[in-house]
């Protein structure tokens, strides 16, 4: 089972025969130890908006910028030793003049294949004579040390079994104590839509001749929400390797 919805790249899947502990370090280490590339450094050469400079940086370390993985490494992992190469450091400038709305799209990249993943996201606005200036230096990091490196949001639910009626007495009585979600165009209860609109919880227990719900402990639904730097395909497969080199090293230290 594999579901994706075109307008949010949201993706979910089911992972059978499993444990909440397994699932729950998968999630972990997608939020926490998948790399992505952002901004952390910024020179300021000119700065005239109403905006102070912290502010700028500040706006500009959270866009989410695409990131190539196999170019670059983690600066404490490189043969730089952290100095700032190449393979772990990369540099994007952004010239304004107004008037205008300086967006994320106005940052120029060295490596073509990372930029913003959301060219309109506005930075600044800039009035007739004001200008912005800066070089940027964005790095590989974790999502553990600042949230701006984290490649998206997951979460996980076990799987539900769900039985609908749409007996129409009980449909009338308890219609408005439900999400308007999980109802299709006839007006009819659709457990499809329950599950793709995460609204499990919000039905459980409200009216079980309507909907009755009961979950598999063993078998979970697991959702990615990406926010842009990473494909929810490359954020799994980064995670179960980067979860089997913990396992292994955990090994060694034991031994």
């Amino acid at each position: 089972m594999l579901k994706k919805d075109k307008k949010t790249g949201r993706v979910s899947f089911l992972i059978k025969n499993t444990n909440p502990a397994f699932v729950n370090s998968l999630r972990r280490t997608i939020i926490d130890t998948v790399p992505t590339m952002a901004i952390e450094d910024i020179e300021f050469r000119k700065n005239s908006s109403v905006l102070y400079d912290e502010i700028v940086a500040h706006r500009l370390g959270l866009v989410p910028l695409k990131t190539d993985l196999k170019a670059y490494t983690l600066p404490a992992k490189c043969k730089c030793e952290g100095e700032g190469c190449a393979r772990c450091t990369l540099k994007l400038t952004l010239k304004a003049k107004g008037p205008g709305t300086v967006y994320s799209a106005d940052l120029k990249s060295k490596d073509p294949k990372i930029k913003p993943a959301y060219p309109k996201m506005p930075i600044a606005k800039l009035l007739k004579g004001q200008e912005l200036e800066l070089e940027a230096t964005a790095v590989l990091g974790e999502g553990k040390d600042h949230v701006k490196f984290s490649p998206g949001l997951v979460w996980f639910n076990k799987e539900p079994k769900i039985k609908t009626s749409n007996k129409q007495e009980l449909l009338e009585k308890h219609k408005e104590k439900y999400p308007a979600e999980v109802f299709d165009k006839d007006g009819k209860i659709n457990a499809d839509l329950i599950i793709d609109n995460n609204l499990v919880d919000a039905c459980d227990g409200v009216c079980d001749d309507l909907i009755q719900i009961e979950y598999n402990d063993k078998n979970f639904i697991f959702f990615i929400e990406p926010w842009g730097q990473l494909t929810p395909a490359e954020m799994v497969s980064n995670a179960a390797v980067l979860f089997n080199e913990s396992l292994e090293e955990f090994e060694k230290k034991l031994k």
